[in-house]
C-alpha cells in the first residue's frame, strides 16, 4: 500500500508540474493538500486503511485537476517514454558512447570486418541453426541458383574481373541502402546475386571455385590465356543510376557444371564488429601513438575519398584505423616494420605482431605515401592512420592526414558478434 501510495503522489507532482499555469487558486490549494495529506500518512507509516483514505481523496482531486495529464492515455505515455528514451539515447551517442559497426576488413584480425563461410552442397545450416548463426554471429544467407543445365559461367571483364554494378537495395527489406550486383550464366540463363557494397566478394570466390576464380587471373588477362582459358563474349543488361543498358561482357568458365535447381554457390555473410566508441576521452587527453582511432571523413580531400572514385562526391562516413603518427612523428615502412622516428614503432599489441607477421598478421606494406623509401613528416594538427591489415586497407598512405578537429574517439567494448573478440577493444 505504501508503494501504491508512493506511485500516486508522483502522478500527483506530474500532474501539479504539468498544469500549475492552468489551475486556479483553489484547485492548486486542493491538489497541494491532498498530496501534503498523503505524505504525512506516508512519514507517519500510517496503518493501510488510513493510507487507503488518503489516496481516494487524493484521487478524487486529481480527477478534478489532472486535465489531460490524469487519467493518462496509454498512447500518449508510449509515445513520450519512447520520445524521452530517443533524447537520452542521441545524447549519449552525441557526447559519450557512440556505436560502430566495422564495415571491412582493413583492422582485421584485430577487429572483423563483414566475413564469408562456404557451404558445400547438403552441408549449409538447417532452420535452427541459421536462427541461431543469426543471433549469435549476424549471419545472413546468399545463394545463386542454376536456372538451366549446364556448365557455369561468370560475367568479367576484358581483364578478368568481375562486372559489377551499383544497385539500389534495401537493409531489412526497409531501409535504402546500396549493393553490388554480379552475374552467373549456366546454359545462356543469367542469374544476378546482390550482395553489400563494402563485401569483399571476391574473397567468396576464391574459397567457391578456386583457380577458376576471377582473381586467380585478374588483372593479366593473358596469363588466363596462357594457362588454355578460353572466354566467350555476350551482352547482359546492366541498371546503373536507374537507368537500363547493355554491356558487352565476357564469361568466364568456373569449373563447375549444375543441373536446374542446384545451387551454384551458397554461402554466409557474418556480421562485422560493433563496437562503442568512447567520444569523450579525447575532449580532455590527446590520442597516442598505437590507440584504435575513429574519426571523420567529411574534411580528408583525396579522389581516394570520393565515390565513386574520382566523382568529387566526398564520402562522409566514420571510419576506423590505428593512429600510428602525431604530429612531428617521421614515419617509414621498411616491410614487414612500421617506423616511428626511425625507431620500430610501438604503443600496440598490433604492432608487435605485426612486424614479426605472428598468425594472421602480416606485416606493413611500403604503398603510397609510404613506399620503399619515402619518410613522411607529420604536420601539426594532423594524425596519419593506418589498418592493421594493411595490404587491404585503403588509408592514410593513399587519402593523407586525418585532421585534429574531426578526431571522435577510440574503441571501448565490442557487444557484438557474440564471438571470442566480445569484450574490451584492444
Amino acid at each position: 500500500m505504501r508503494r501504491h501510495a508512493a506511485n500516486w503522489l508522483e502522478v500527483a507532482e506530474r500532474v501539479f508540474n504539468f498544469r500549475r499555469d492552468l489551475l486556479t487558486d483553489a484547485q492548486r490549494q486542493m491538489l497541494q493538500g491532498a498530496t501534503g495529506e498523503l505524505k504525512l500518512r506516508l512519514q507517519e507509516k500510517a496503518d493501510v486503511g488510513k493510507l487507503k483514505i488518503g489516496i481516494e481523496k487524493l484521487e478524487g482531486v486529481l480527477e478534478k485537476t489532472g486535465g489531460r495529464q490524469y487519467p493518462a492515455n496509454s498512447m500518449v505515455e508510449n509515445v513520450e517514454f519512447f520520445l524521452v528514451a530517443a533524447i537520452v539515447i542521441l545524447g549519449l551517442r552525441a557526447y559519450f558512447i557512440q556505436p560502430f559497426k566495422i564495415p571491412t576488413n582493413s583492422m582485421w584480425p584485430t577487429y572483423y570486418g563483414m566475413t564469408h563461410e562456404v557451404f558445400k552442397p547438403g552441408e549449409e545450416p538447417n532452420v535452427l541453426e541459421r536462427v541461431g548463426r543469426f543471433l549469435a554471429f549476424g549471419a545472413s544467407r546468399y545463394e545463386v541458383v542454376a536456372q538451366a543445365d549446364g556448365e557455369v559461367y561468370m560475367a568479367v571483364k576484358p581483364n578478368i574481373n568481375p562486372v559489377v554494378t551499383l544497385v539500389e537495395g534495401r537493409t531489412l527489406h526497409l531501409i535504402p541502402t546500396q549493393k553490388l550486383e554480379y552475374y552467373f550464366s549456366v546454359g545462356d540463363e543469367v542469374t544476378k546475386l546482390d550482395v553489400p557494397l563494402d563485401f569483399n566478394f571476391n574473397k567468396v570466390l576464391e574459397s567457391g571455385f578456386g583457380d577458376f576464380a576471377p582473381g586467380h587471373y585478374a588483372p593479366t588477362a593473358s596469363q588466363f590465356l596462357q594457362e588454355g582459358g578460353e572466354r566467350k563474349r555476350g551482352v547482359v543488361t546492366l541498371v546503373q543510376d536507374g537507368q537500363k543498358y547493355e554491356q558487352t561482357v565476357y564469361w568466364l568458365s568456373l569449373g563447375k557444371k549444375v543441373r536446374k535447381g542446384e545451387k551454384i554457390i551458397s554461402f554466409d555473410i557474418l556480421t562485422g564488429d560493433l563496437l562503442f566508441v568512447d567520444r569523450i576521452t579525447y575532449n580532455f587527453f590527446p590520442p597516442k601513438v598505437g590507440q584504435g582511432f575513429v574519426f571523420k571523413t567529411d574534411n580528408i580531400r583525396s579522389p581516394y575519398m570520393e565515390k565513386p572514385q574520382g566523382s568529387g562526391n566526398q564520402v562522409k562516413q566514420y571510419y576506423i584505423k590505428r593512429l600510428v603518427g602525431t604530429p612531428g612523428d617521421v614515419l617509414e615502412v621498411k616491410s614487414p616494420f612500421l617506423l616511428n622516428n626511425g625507431q620500430p614503432i610501438t604503443g600496440a599489441v598490433a604492432f608487435d605482431k605485426n612486424a614479426r607477421r605472428e598468425g594472421l598478421y602480416r606485416g606493413y606494406e611500403n604503398r603510397g605515401r609510404l613506399a620503399s623509401g619515402n619518410r613522411l613528416t607529420i604536420p601539426e594538427h594532423n594524425y596519419f592512420a593506418m589498418g592493421d591489415n594493411s595490404y587491404e586497407s585503403l588509408d592514410s598512405r593513399y587519402w593523407g592526414f586525418v585532421p585534429e578537429k574531426d578526431v571522435v574517439g577510440r574503441p571501448l567494448f565490442i557487444y557484438y558478434p557474440l564471438t571470442t573478440r566480445w569484450g574490451p577493444a584492444r
